[in-house]
């Protein structure tokens, strides 16, 4: 089977210049922090970084402000049910990601119109945990491209490949000292 090439989302809570920097340009770069009240200053601060490193920047769990920011998409959440969003308009290439659990989460994520399901937990073995035979059962139920999420690590990269899967998401995978 040939290696597909990937995309890579990469969760982070805070600006750390050194993390992004060992990243490589087709990583988008998430910003999700649900314990601090959202900085635009520090928003519009790793926009400006990702945008010169050329890395994509989304803002998790608020739609709004990412379209305010200019930014080049937006995430939501799994326990995010609403579809204020619907009556927004959007810039040409804004991408809106959505993450779930299960088959009614699936189905709640294409009510609000995103553009990509993040499925999870494909590795991390959580109250989430998917698994790979459960995660590709999950995938085939919808017509979104999916995106693995949760455990993703060197050693069980490759097996991304056995899925439909169009991409990866995570947060220890792209800390790494070496990077992806």
């Amino acid at each position: 089977m040939h290696n597909k090439i990937l995309k890579k989302f990469y969760f982070i809570n805070k600006f750390n210049q050194s993390h992004i920097d060992k990243q490589d340009k087709e990583t988008a770069i998430i910003y999700r922090n649900y314990d601090q009240k959202i900085d635009e200053k520090l928003i519009i601060k790793i926009k400006n970084y990702c945008k010169k490193k050329g890395n994509k920047f989304l803002l998790s769990n608020n739609i709004k402000l990412s379209i305010k920011l200019k930014l080049d998409g937006a995430y939501i959440p799994s326990f995010n049910k609403d579809k204020k969003h619907l009556s927004y308009s959007f810039k040409k290439h804004f991408i809106i990601l959505g993450s779930a659990h299960n088959i009614h989460e699936i189905k709640t994520k294409e009510s609000q119109n995103i553009n990509v399901i993040l499925l999870s937990s494909i590795f991390k073995k959580n109250n989430n945990f998917l698994g790979v035979y459960k995660f590709k059962l999950l995938s085939l139920l919808t017509k979104k491209p999916v995106i693995a999420l949760g455990g993703i690590s060197n050693q069980n990269l490759k097996k991304l490949n056995h899925t439909s899967c169009i991409g990866f998401a995570g947060i220890s995978f792209f800390e790494q000292k070496k990077g992806p």
